[in-house]
């Protein structure tokens, strides 16, 4: 029990470098990939953030060695783009990637089994379209449940014949 609060300074001062390092390296690397790695845009790319973090804890508390962590950061990244140039390139690993938008309200209508699937409550659409300052839900044209997670509240626009469900899922 005696190293629980303090082991001795050698092993603070490799952390503090550890923890330097490492943060310096996932910063160049982030800076390098561009914006995608820092989206959550799916369940992929919260995967990626949750290995980012988890790599990252590791380099930081001298638990792997700093050049075996910045490769697996690298591979990490470099996964994600593989990735998604794979999705861009083939629908049908789009489909296996990434999750679709879920119509869960659309004139009028709850979609139950959509509410069902995504986990949503009446309650919690109802909040959605309260946040997006809409006061009454005849105003609602649709509520959509998003690659990310996020609810969109679509408002019926005024005087057009509203939006079509195809405009409502683009």
């Amino acid at each position: 029990m005696e190293e629980v609060f303090f082991k001795d300074w050698k092993s603070i001062g490799h952390v503090v470098l550890s923890t330097v390092i490492a943060f310096i390296t996932l910063f160049f690397f982030l800076r390098i990939s561009g914006k995608r790695t820092l989206a959550k845009l799916n369940a992929f790319d919260f995967v990626v953030t949750v290995a980012l973090g988890s790599t990252l804890s590791y380099m930081m508390l001298a638990m792997v060695p700093l050049a075996e962590g910045a490769i697996v950061l690298f591979l990490i990244i470099a996964l994600q783009y593989i990735f998604a140039w794979i999705a861009r390139s083939s629908k049908k690993m789009e489909r296996l990637l990434n999750a679709v938008p879920s119509l869960i309200y659309y004139n009028g209508e709850f979609i139950e089994h959509n509410m069902a699937k995504e986990a949503v409550t009446r309650d919690e659409i109802f909040s959605m379209i309260r946040n997006s300052g809409i006061d009454q839900i005849d105003d609602v044209k649709a509520v959509v449940m998003e690659l990310n997670g996020q609810i969109t509240v679509v408002r019926k626009s005024k005087g057009s014949g509203g939006s079509s469900l195809d405009d409502v899922l683009a």
